[in-house]
């Protein structure tokens, strides 16, 4: 399967960016780029034939520089929030940047892994293409202990497989937590909301929140609730009791290391769709709720509700909450991830 190299421009001091291009038979094209190992667009066609760009993203290197909301990058070394930016492990205390309104530590800080150029080994055989993405994230980076050296690879096969796979080893313990930030919209990219998309959750619990988005400890049952996606609905249904999803759910039957499906999500009109599976324990839904009318590729503007997000990942604040399952690497041991997206056109 091919994959080209295509220069995506260079940062202010010069560093280059590169972007690369996975493609298969069935005509789906993947773009990559090594800055923040981020999903810059995926092409797929329609149950007509006709194919778009399904990820959410900007036409230049210069739009993922700008402050915009994690478009399609990779997020660590801790995705999702840290409360008061703040933990203790084995005694020590550590405070983290609060880049969440000055009050909580999001998605790995100031200058996480989202704005980091990777190196990036491109490779390619009869039945998968793919990009090798690496980084060392330096003791101390963004307050967190330990160098840790990271392993992302993104591959495309023939069975219309978007697979991530992460890896990360350490030499001091230190808690890890990586995830993929792609906002969807299966309509196209700029067509518009996402409320007519029919989500289905393999989830029947869901992590109960403050008002800042940080868990409190509680893990709830979603039935009776407007966070109830066991059976296939549209986003838009209740979503206007809630406001706005940004929840993390508990996946069903969840094993770590065992890839359980966690999500698929569809739209009719286009005939085009999802299937998650993953071997982590909980999934993030984000719909876009803050998205506020930006410029995104080919002119599109990307406003609120108008792509979601669905994060594989451990729980948010596990580090503070030790009933959660633990996101503490230690010297020694893999941290390894894997999340596969398959896409369906019906």
């Amino acid at each position: 399967m091919p994959i080209k190299e295509e220069t995506f421009g260079a940062l202010p001091e010069g560093t280059p960016v590169t972007k690369f291009v996975l493609s298969n038979l069935n005509d789906i094209r993947v773009e990559v780029m090594n800055y923040g190992g981020t999903l810059v667009a995926v092409y797929l066609p329609d149950s007509r034939g006709n194919r778009t760009n399904v990820c959410l993203g900007f036409d230049t290197l210069e739009g993922y520089l700008s402050d915009q909301p994690y478009l399609g990058c990779i997020v660590g070394r801790v995705a999702n929030r840290i409360q008061g930016g703040q933990f203790t492990l084995e005694g020590i205390s550590y405070t983290l940047a609060k880049n969440e309104n000055n009050a909580n530590h999001l998605h790995g800080g100031v200058r996480g892994f989202d704005k980091k150029v990777w190196d990036a080994e491109p490779f390619e055989t009869e039945d998968v293409c793919g990009v090798t993405l690496k980084y060392e994230s330096e003791d101390g980076e963004e307050g967190y202990p330990g160098n840790l050296d990271v392993t992302i690879v993104y591959s495309l096969n023939e069975e219309n497989e978007l697979t991530l796979n992460y890896k990360a080893e350490t030499d001091a313990p230190t808690p890890v937590n990586l995830t993929n930030h792609a906002y969807w919209n299966f309509a196209g990219a700029g067509s518009g909301t996402i409320l007519d998309h029919v989500l289905k959750l393999n989830a029947a619990k869901y992590l109960v929140t403050d008002e800042a988005n940080i868990p409190t400890g509680a893990i709830n049952m979603v039935n009776g609730t407007p966070l109830d996606f066991q059976k296939a609905k549209r986003i838009g249904a209740d979503i206007n009791q809630v406001g706005g999803y940004d929840h993390c759910f508990v996946i069903n039957d969840e094993e770590d290391d065992e890839l359980v499906k966690a999500a698929e999500v569809f739209d009719s009109n286009s005939g085009r769709g999802m299937r998650i599976v993953t071997t982590k324990p909980g999934v993030q839904l984000y719909t876009g709720n803050y998205l506020n009318g930006i410029q995104g590729a080919n002119g599109a503007i990307y406003d609120k509700h108008h792509g979601l997000c669905l994060e594989t990942q451990y729980f948010p604040d596990s580090v503070n909450k030790s009933q959660f399952p633990s996101t503490i690497l230690h010297p020694g041991d893999t941290y390894h991830h894997i999340t596969i997206h398959k896409f369906l056109v019906e």
